[in-house]
Protein backbone atom coordinates (compact mmCIF):
# COMPACT_ATOMS: atom_id res chain seq x y z
CA UNK A 1 0.00 0.00 0.00
CA UNK A 2 1.26 3.26 -0.67
CA UNK A 3 0.37 6.74 0.92
CA UNK A 4 0.56 9.69 -1.44
CA UNK A 5 0.50 12.69 1.45
CA UNK A 6 -0.30 16.14 -0.42
CA UNK A 7 0.89 19.19 2.68
CA UNK A 8 -0.98 21.99 2.42
CA UNK A 9 1.85 24.44 2.15
CA UNK A 10 1.69 28.00 1.33
CA UNK A 11 4.53 28.84 -1.44
CA UNK A 12 6.53 30.60 1.51
CA UNK A 13 7.11 27.70 3.70
CA UNK A 14 8.18 24.97 1.29
CA UNK A 15 11.46 24.59 3.00
CA UNK A 16 9.55 22.69 5.83
CA UNK A 17 9.67 19.63 3.47
CA UNK A 18 12.60 17.70 4.53
CA UNK A 19 10.88 17.98 8.43
CA UNK A 20 8.03 17.02 6.69
CA UNK A 21 9.75 13.94 5.15
CA UNK A 22 11.51 13.04 8.57
CA UNK A 23 8.43 13.13 10.13
CA UNK A 24 6.81 10.43 7.75
CA UNK A 25 10.07 8.14 8.06
CA UNK A 26 9.35 7.64 11.77
CA UNK A 27 7.17 5.32 10.32
CA UNK A 28 8.68 3.93 7.08
CA UNK A 29 11.60 4.20 5.58
CA UNK A 30 11.04 3.89 2.29
CA UNK A 31 9.56 7.74 1.49
CA UNK A 32 10.48 9.68 -1.56
CA UNK A 33 10.06 13.26 -1.51
CA UNK A 34 7.94 14.96 -4.52
CA UNK A 35 8.63 18.57 -4.28
CA UNK A 36 7.71 21.01 -3.56
CA UNK A 37 4.38 19.74 -1.40
CA UNK A 38 3.71 15.93 -1.70
CA UNK A 39 5.56 12.56 -0.49
CA UNK A 40 5.26 9.01 -1.47
CA UNK A 41 5.56 6.09 1.30
CA UNK A 42 5.29 2.55 1.13
CA UNK A 43 3.88 1.38 4.00
CA UNK A 44 3.10 -1.77 3.60
CA UNK A 45 5.61 -2.98 6.24
CA UNK A 46 4.08 -0.25 8.61
CA UNK A 47 0.55 -0.95 8.36
CA UNK A 48 1.31 -4.84 9.18
CA UNK A 49 3.80 -3.58 12.09
CA UNK A 50 1.23 -1.42 14.01
CA UNK A 51 -1.91 -3.20 13.18
CA UNK A 52 -3.25 -0.19 11.59
CA UNK A 53 -5.41 0.60 8.46
CA UNK A 54 -4.01 3.08 5.68
CA UNK A 55 -6.64 5.74 6.85
CA UNK A 56 -5.50 5.28 10.32
CA UNK A 57 -1.89 5.54 9.48
CA UNK A 58 -2.78 8.86 7.71
CA UNK A 59 -4.83 9.94 10.49
CA UNK A 60 -1.71 10.00 13.44
CA UNK A 61 0.65 11.22 10.18
CA UNK A 62 -2.01 13.82 10.08
CA UNK A 63 -2.51 14.75 13.44
CA UNK A 64 1.23 14.79 13.81
CA UNK A 65 1.99 17.27 11.07
CA UNK A 66 -0.75 19.48 12.57
CA UNK A 67 0.69 19.53 16.44
CA UNK A 68 4.05 19.78 15.74
CA UNK A 69 4.30 21.99 12.75
CA UNK A 70 0.58 23.81 12.37
CA UNK A 71 0.59 22.32 8.53
CA UNK A 72 -2.46 20.09 7.49
CA UNK A 73 -2.43 17.40 4.53
CA UNK A 74 -4.37 15.09 2.79
CA UNK A 75 -3.59 11.15 1.86
CA UNK A 76 -4.75 9.49 -0.85
CA UNK A 77 -3.76 6.02 -0.58
CA UNK A 78 -3.33 3.17 -3.26
CA UNK A 79 -1.88 -0.29 -4.02
CA UNK A 80 0.88 2.11 -6.22
CA UNK A 81 1.98 5.28 -7.08
CA UNK A 82 -0.27 6.27 -9.49
CA UNK A 83 -3.61 5.25 -7.63
CA UNK A 84 -2.13 7.03 -4.58
CA UNK A 85 -1.57 10.19 -6.34
CA UNK A 86 -4.82 10.19 -8.02
CA UNK A 87 -6.68 9.80 -4.97
CA UNK A 88 -4.90 12.51 -3.30
CA UNK A 89 -6.22 14.42 -6.17
CA UNK A 90 -9.01 14.06 -5.14
CA UNK A 91 -9.24 13.69 -1.27
CA UNK A 92 -10.93 16.65 0.59
CA UNK A 93 -8.72 18.29 3.28
CA UNK A 94 -8.62 17.12 6.14
CA UNK A 95 -9.72 13.50 5.06
CA UNK A 96 -7.67 10.47 3.59
CA UNK A 97 -9.18 8.65 0.10
CA UNK A 98 -8.25 4.56 -0.07
CA UNK A 99 -8.68 3.13 -3.52
CA UNK A 100 -9.51 -0.67 -2.75
CA UNK A 101 -10.90 -1.34 -6.30
CA UNK A 102 -8.69 0.08 -8.94
CA UNK A 103 -11.36 -0.55 -11.50
CA UNK A 104 -14.23 0.66 -10.44
CA UNK A 105 -12.08 3.72 -8.92
CA UNK A 106 -10.91 4.47 -12.70
CA UNK A 107 -13.43 3.15 -15.03
CA UNK A 108 -15.91 6.84 -15.31
CA UNK A 109 -12.99 9.39 -14.34
CA UNK A 110 -12.08 11.43 -17.92
CA UNK A 111 -9.13 10.24 -19.18
CA UNK A 112 -7.38 13.44 -18.67
CA UNK A 113 -7.21 12.05 -14.98
CA UNK A 114 -5.12 9.58 -15.83
CA UNK A 115 -1.49 9.72 -14.58
CA UNK A 116 1.08 10.65 -18.00
CA UNK A 117 -1.54 11.45 -20.31
CA UNK A 118 -1.35 15.30 -21.24
CA UNK A 119 -3.73 17.79 -23.01
CA UNK A 120 -2.08 16.54 -26.45
CA UNK A 121 -2.68 12.94 -25.90
CA UNK A 122 -6.29 13.50 -24.36
CA UNK A 123 -7.20 15.57 -27.50
CA UNK A 124 -5.93 12.42 -29.55
CA UNK A 125 -7.86 10.26 -27.40
CA UNK A 126 -11.14 11.73 -27.33
CA UNK A 127 -11.54 12.48 -31.02
CA UNK A 128 -11.55 9.01 -31.00
CA UNK A 129 -14.26 8.45 -28.71
CA UNK A 130 -11.81 7.66 -25.70
CA UNK A 131 -12.88 10.05 -23.31
CA UNK A 132 -13.01 8.04 -20.34
CA UNK A 133 -10.27 5.56 -18.72
CA UNK A 134 -12.83 2.73 -18.85
CA UNK A 135 -12.42 3.34 -22.60
CA UNK A 136 -8.97 3.33 -23.28
CA UNK A 137 -8.76 0.14 -20.46
CA UNK A 138 -11.67 -1.89 -22.79
CA UNK A 139 -9.66 -0.81 -26.52
CA UNK A 140 -7.41 -3.12 -28.06
CA UNK A 141 -3.54 -2.83 -27.27
CA UNK A 142 -3.27 -2.62 -30.89
CA UNK A 143 -5.25 0.50 -31.45
CA UNK A 144 -3.42 2.34 -28.61
CA UNK A 145 -0.01 1.58 -30.46
CA UNK A 146 -1.19 2.28 -33.63
CA UNK A 147 -2.37 6.01 -32.23
CA UNK A 148 0.66 6.51 -29.74
CA UNK A 149 3.04 4.75 -30.55
CA UNK A 150 4.44 0.93 -29.13
CA UNK A 151 5.50 1.85 -26.18
CA UNK A 152 3.12 5.26 -24.94
CA UNK A 153 0.39 2.61 -26.24
CA UNK A 154 1.71 -0.49 -23.93
CA UNK A 155 2.12 2.20 -20.72
CA UNK A 156 -0.97 3.85 -21.45
CA UNK A 157 -2.83 0.29 -21.29
CA UNK A 158 -1.33 -0.46 -18.23
CA UNK A 159 -2.31 2.30 -16.62
CA UNK A 160 -5.97 2.43 -17.80
CA UNK A 161 -6.37 -0.91 -15.98
CA UNK A 162 -4.32 0.37 -12.68
CA UNK A 163 -1.21 -0.85 -13.18
CA UNK A 164 1.51 1.31 -12.50
CA UNK A 165 5.36 -0.54 -11.80
CA UNK A 166 7.01 2.92 -10.73
CA UNK A 167 8.98 2.25 -7.43
CA UNK A 168 9.03 4.39 -4.45
CA UNK A 169 12.42 5.42 -4.29
CA UNK A 170 13.61 6.51 -0.90
CA UNK A 171 16.65 9.65 -0.88
CA UNK A 172 15.56 10.06 -4.66
CA UNK A 173 17.43 13.09 -5.61
CA UNK A 174 15.26 16.23 -5.30
CA UNK A 175 14.19 17.83 -8.10
CA UNK A 176 14.03 21.11 -6.52
CA UNK A 177 15.48 22.95 -3.35
CA UNK A 178 13.93 25.85 -1.58
CA UNK A 179 14.95 28.25 1.15
CA UNK A 180 12.96 31.27 2.55
CA UNK A 181 13.64 34.09 4.86
CA UNK A 182 11.21 35.84 6.89
CA UNK A 183 11.61 39.39 7.95
CA UNK A 184 11.26 40.44 11.77
CA UNK A 185 8.71 43.08 10.94
CA UNK A 186 7.23 44.30 7.33
CA UNK A 187 10.52 45.27 5.87
CA UNK A 188 9.64 48.22 3.01
CA UNK A 189 13.56 48.94 2.32
CA UNK A 190 14.59 46.92 -0.93
CA UNK A 191 17.98 47.05 -0.03
CA UNK A 192 17.32 45.14 2.92
CA UNK A 193 14.71 42.64 0.60
CA UNK A 194 17.82 42.03 -1.88
CA UNK A 195 20.49 41.54 1.36
CA UNK A 196 17.70 38.12 1.66
CA UNK A 197 17.74 37.40 -2.05
CA UNK A 198 21.55 37.36 -1.80
CA UNK A 199 21.20 35.34 1.53
CA UNK A 200 18.92 32.82 -0.58
CA UNK A 201 20.99 32.53 -3.75
CA UNK A 202 24.14 31.66 -1.74
CA UNK A 203 23.20 29.35 0.60
CA UNK A 204 20.87 27.35 -2.66
CA UNK A 205 24.51 27.53 -4.63
CA UNK A 206 26.40 26.07 -1.70
CA UNK A 207 23.65 23.58 -1.50
CA UNK A 208 23.56 22.72 -4.65
CA UNK A 209 27.32 22.52 -5.40
CA UNK A 210 28.16 20.19 -2.11
CA UNK A 211 25.56 17.61 -3.90
CA UNK A 212 26.84 17.96 -7.22
CA UNK A 213 23.69 19.31 -8.56
CA UNK A 214 22.97 22.45 -10.94
CA UNK A 215 19.21 23.89 -11.45
CA UNK A 216 17.48 25.19 -14.55
CA UNK A 217 15.12 27.98 -13.13
CA UNK A 218 14.33 29.81 -10.37
CA UNK A 219 11.09 31.00 -8.30
CA UNK A 220 11.13 33.83 -6.38
CA UNK A 221 8.31 34.51 -4.02
CA UNK A 222 7.20 37.00 -1.60
CA UNK A 223 5.10 37.15 0.56
CA UNK A 224 3.01 40.34 2.07
CA UNK A 225 1.60 41.91 5.32
CA UNK A 226 -1.96 40.73 4.65
CA UNK A 227 -0.70 36.82 3.69
CA UNK A 228 -1.56 36.77 0.41
CA UNK A 229 2.08 35.79 -2.05
CA UNK A 230 3.38 36.66 -5.87
CA UNK A 231 5.38 33.97 -7.80
CA UNK A 232 7.30 34.33 -10.65
CA UNK A 233 9.93 32.19 -12.16
CA UNK A 234 13.03 32.74 -15.22
CA UNK A 235 14.92 29.99 -16.81
CA UNK A 236 18.78 30.79 -16.17
CA UNK A 237 20.63 30.90 -19.57
CA UNK A 238 22.47 27.73 -19.38
CA UNK A 239 22.10 25.00 -15.88
CA UNK A 240 24.44 26.51 -13.38
CA UNK A 241 24.83 26.53 -9.13
CA UNK A 242 27.29 29.40 -9.41
CA UNK A 243 26.16 31.97 -6.90
CA UNK A 244 26.73 35.35 -8.81
CA UNK A 245 24.63 33.91 -11.72
CA UNK A 246 21.71 32.27 -9.44
CA UNK A 247 21.81 36.15 -8.04
CA UNK A 248 21.59 37.92 -11.13
CA UNK A 249 18.85 36.13 -11.88
CA UNK A 250 16.60 36.47 -8.57
CA UNK A 251 17.56 40.36 -8.13
CA UNK A 252 16.13 40.34 -12.05
CA UNK A 253 13.09 38.65 -11.18
CA UNK A 254 12.87 41.06 -7.78
CA UNK A 255 12.81 43.83 -10.13
CA UNK A 256 9.85 42.57 -12.09
CA UNK A 257 7.79 42.46 -9.39
CA UNK A 258 7.58 46.36 -9.22
CA UNK A 259 7.34 46.62 -5.04
CA UNK A 260 7.83 50.21 -4.60
CA UNK A 261 6.36 50.51 -1.28
CA UNK A 262 5.07 46.71 -0.59
CA UNK A 263 4.72 45.74 2.72
CA UNK A 264 7.31 42.48 2.64
CA UNK A 265 6.82 39.72 5.70
CA UNK A 266 9.55 37.22 3.82
CA UNK A 267 10.88 35.98 0.28
CA UNK A 268 11.44 32.44 -0.61
CA UNK A 269 13.61 31.40 -3.55
CA UNK A 270 12.94 27.61 -4.93
CA UNK A 271 16.04 26.02 -7.38
CA UNK A 272 13.79 23.87 -9.78
CA UNK A 273 14.89 21.63 -12.40
CA UNK A 274 17.81 19.72 -10.62
CA UNK A 275 20.18 17.84 -12.52
CA UNK A 276 23.53 16.41 -12.24
CA UNK A 277 26.78 18.70 -12.95
CA UNK A 278 28.47 16.52 -14.86
CA UNK A 279 25.53 15.78 -17.12
CA UNK A 280 25.48 20.06 -17.95
CA UNK A 281 26.66 22.23 -20.68
CA UNK A 282 28.82 25.17 -19.58
CA UNK A 283 29.29 28.37 -22.09
CA UNK A 284 32.92 28.57 -22.39
CA UNK A 285 34.09 32.56 -21.10
CA UNK A 286 37.19 34.54 -21.98
CA UNK A 287 36.02 36.60 -18.82
CA UNK A 288 39.04 36.48 -15.89
CA UNK A 289 36.58 38.19 -13.59
CA UNK A 290 34.52 35.12 -13.88
CA UNK A 291 36.93 32.28 -13.59
CA UNK A 292 38.84 34.52 -10.84
CA UNK A 293 35.14 34.49 -8.93
CA UNK A 294 34.28 30.57 -9.32
CA UNK A 295 37.79 29.70 -8.10
CA UNK A 296 36.83 31.80 -5.10
CA UNK A 297 33.97 29.97 -4.94
CA UNK A 298 35.09 26.41 -4.61
CA UNK A 299 37.78 27.96 -1.78
CA UNK A 300 35.20 29.23 0.06
CA UNK A 301 32.67 26.07 -0.31
CA UNK A 302 35.68 23.95 1.13
CA UNK A 303 35.61 26.46 3.99
CA UNK A 304 32.27 25.73 4.87
CA UNK A 305 32.72 22.16 4.62
CA UNK A 306 35.61 22.50 7.03
CA UNK A 307 34.32 25.65 9.17
CA UNK A 308 30.43 25.42 9.09
CA UNK A 309 28.19 27.20 6.60
CA UNK A 310 28.55 31.05 8.34
CA UNK A 311 32.55 30.53 7.78
CA UNK A 312 32.27 32.60 4.32
CA UNK A 313 29.98 35.05 3.48
CA UNK A 314 29.11 37.68 0.78
CA UNK A 315 30.64 40.72 2.38
CA UNK A 316 26.91 42.60 2.42
CA UNK A 317 25.76 39.92 4.65
CA UNK A 318 28.36 39.58 7.05
CA UNK A 319 27.08 42.77 9.27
Amino acid sequence: MILCVRFRLEPLYEAMLPRLLSLVGEFTPVVEAAPPDTLLADVRGALRYFGWSPAELASVIRVRALALYGIDCVVGAGPNPMLARMAAREARPGATLVVEDPERFLRDRPVAALDGVGRATARTLCAYGLDSIGRVADAPLAVLQRLLGAKAGRELAERARGVDRTPVVPNAASRSLAAERSFAHDELDPSAQRRALLSLADELGARMRAEGQVCRSLTVTVRYADRSTSSRTRTLREPTAHTAALTDLVYTVHESFGLQRARVRGIALRAEGLMPAEGAARQLTFDPADDRARRLEAVADRARAKFGPRAVLPGSLAA
